[in-house]
């Protein structure tokens, strides 16, 4: 309740902010004006919900995720076999599920209004608009449209701080778990990145995501993700998605 909390909080807080501060200031593009880091590779760090994370639930455990009486009985027509044959393995690396998938993320500049996040766990791309989408979506990462949500200083200075806000919608219907909980294609997906840095200089990252499904669930799902940054690429292991 506490984290659910202070999830709704931060979405609020973040709403607040958007509406004080514009995406650009004085013809200065997204990535000039980009008031956190993302660049580089961070790894995921499991601090929550480790049973549905670190490995593939029982059928029928839909425990936490609010879900309708036709979102069960979907859930549970679960069949992996059925879904890497059909080549649906990546059901649950869809983009409203991705960033909860164990393993580490990528983040660079494509150009000074696009930013590209690349994924070793099932091998994903998705890629963030500060304008009007260039994909039409249709596949599992959807389109995304990306904005600053800016922390203002005294009036007249330059922002704080801020997040990064991400609107995506137009993905294919997949898993928010790996047993087969799902989302539809009418679903969208609201996620909030914010950056901390300890006093020993580690950065982290915090993903909070937000799914809001008409089919199959009852009020929104909200998550929150932990990443800390590397100092160098080590460790990144592209893997294939899998159904299991």
């Amino acid at each position: 309740m506490k984290r659910a909390l202070a999830s709704i909080f931060l979405i609020f807080s973040a709403s607040w902010l958007a509406a004080q501060s514009p995406t650009r200031s004085g013809g200065a593009t997204p990535k000039a004006m980009a008031p956190i880091d993302l660049t580089g590779q961070w790894v995921a760090v499991i601090t929550e919900d480790w049973r549905w994370r670190m490995a593939t639930p029982a059928k029928g455990d839909f425990t936490s995720v609010p879900l309708n009486a036709q979102g069960r009985k979907v859930g549970n027509m679960w069949d992996p076999s059925a879904d890497e044959a059909s080549g649906n393995q990546c059901r649950s690396y869809g983009a409203p599920a991705l960033m909860r998938v164990p393993g580490r993320i990528r983040f660079m500049w494509a150009d000074d209004e696009t930013l590209r996040v690349e994924t070793d766990a099932g091998m994903q791309n998705r890629t963030f608009y500060f304008k009007s989408p260039a994909s039409q979506g249709g596949d599992w990462q959807g389109a995304s449209e990306a904005s600053w949500d800016m922390v203002g200083g005294p009036r007249g200075s330059s922002p704080q701080g801020g997040s990064l806000h991400v609107v995506t919608t137009r993905f294919k219907a997949g898993y928010l778990r790996k047993n087969g909980v799902p989302y539809s294609d009418k679903a969208v997906l609201t996620e909030y990145y914010d950056v901390t840095r300890e006093l020993n200089g580690d950065s982290w990252l915090i993903i909070t995501t937000i799914v809001d499904d008409p089919t199959y669930l009852q009020q929104p799902f909200i998550t929150s993700s932990n990443f800390k940054k590397q100092r160098d690429t080590s460790g990144w292991k592209p893997t294939p998605c899998s159904a299991w």
